[in-house]
């Protein structure tokens, strides 16, 4: 994977398939301590510590159409490339977070690619899960809530194409007014 949101993008779809229906993206850009972070937290069942052990190894998964599971493996990876971090932890009531840090300014450090397509195709597959993608950079946030568009909505289903463009250009226009669309 090259950019990091193909690697959120597969790690949400983990969480949906494991049951989650609430998952929370959050990304902090801190150019000032040169720390890029994404965590991702559902409320799934959560790994068992056995599950959480071998998730890291490329030759396991869950899945039963395929015998690798490259992705937890691949993220890592692109952690430790970059003098960073990973860990994956499971909560006291269930779900699991995905956390990785990275050294921002590392050239080796992956570009986080297009989140506002990314964030549209997960809703577009998974139109009853709750997405919060939280950006925050330099003081500044940008939030997008699916509980709070749909209570909006007023029953409109989040995968209709209009819907899925209006999301797709404010996520576009909220990450570019706190500049992390660069």
């Amino acid at each position: 994977m090259l950019e990091l949101s193909m690697h959120i993008l597969d790690i949400v779809e983990n969480s949906t398939r494991a049951g989650a229906t609430l998952v929370l993206i959050a990304i902090e850009e801190d150019p000032e301590k040169d720390r890029f972070r994404v965590e991702i937290t559902d409320n799934g069942p959560g790994m068992d510590e056995e599950t959480r052990r071998k998730a890291l190894d490329p030759f396991f998964t869950t899945k039963t159409v395929r015998r690798v599971g490259l992705g937890l493996p691949l993220f890592r990876q692109a952690t430790r490339m970059t003098n960073g971090s990973f860990s994956i932890t499971r909560g006291t009531t269930g779900g699991t977070t995905v956390s990785a840090e990275f050294q921002r300014s590392h050239i080796d450090r992956q570009p986080l690619g297009d989140m506002a397509s990314t964030l549209e195709t997960l809703i577009a597959g998974n139109p009853d899960v709750d997405l919060v993608y939280t950006h925050g950079k330099e003081g500044e946030s940008y939030t997008l809530d699916t509980r709070q568009i749909r209570e909006e909505l007023g029953g409109v289903p989040l995968n209709h194409p209009e819907v899925l463009r209006a999301i797709r250009d404010s996520v576009r226009e909220g990450l570019r007014e706190i500049k992390a669309d660069r």
